[in-house]
């Protein structure tokens, strides 16, 4: 700590941000600091303009500052990408690869933690699958992903939609969003039925 009490509130307030460490919190409140006051008054706005802005599509789940997003509104909704979060659906955007529409779940089902299907955005998508040909599941590849994967795999196909879940590629307990677009690509072109 700095003994400086601004200082060390905003290296607290950075600390709060996955990833970020106590020396990169210092680092960016350093940077603050030194910014002009123009600069950092930007900054500031930026951040209030995303948290005002920035929701839920009202279709899929992913960010959007509309009620539906760009994607929902004008992309193939035969076919429906099943991911964990929003920021997978920046990720597999990233491929250039899908034309079709994403489904977001906010969570994977895990019974320790008591998240069940009906923590997660599960009936959402059931209400989206008329006239869908496709279901293609992209959640992680760790033991929630994979359960919950399967777990919608059993709902969907009786209703004659075909299931599939990318490819291997993605090592098991990795996360979607840090996959690099080739490898995403790849597992998107090569999927197969679950």
């Amino acid at each position: 700590m700095s003994n400086i009490k601004a200082l060390d509130k905003l290296v607290a307030q950075f600390t709060k941000l996955p990833g970020v460490g106590a020396k990169t919190a210092q680092r960016f409140a350093y940077r603050i600091v030194n910014m002009s006051e123009a600069e950092a008054r930007e900054f500031a706005q930026a951040i209030l303009d995303a948290k005002e802005d920035v929701h839920y599509c009202s279709v899929c789940g992913g960010y959007t500052d509309k009620d539906v997003c760009d994607i929902c509104a004008k992309r193939d909704k035969s076919v429906i990408c099943v991911v964990k979060e929003p920021k997978d659906v920046v990720a597999m955007e990233k491929t250039k690869d899908f034309d079709g529409v994403y489904h977001v779940l906010h969570g994977t089902l895990n019974p320790l933690l008591g998240i069940g299907p009906d923590d997660i955005r599960i009936k959402e998508l059931l209400g989206r699958l008329d006239g869908v040909k496709e279901v293609i599941m992209a959640t992680n590849p760790d033991v929630d992903g994979e359960a919950t994967a399967v777990y919608i795999a059993r709902l969907i196909k009786p209703m004659g939609i075909k299931v599939t879940k990318i490819a291997s590629g993605i090592s098991i307990g990795s996360d979607i969003e840090y996959a690099d677009e080739v490898t995403l690509s790849r597992a998107l072109q090569d999927r197969k039925p679950i």
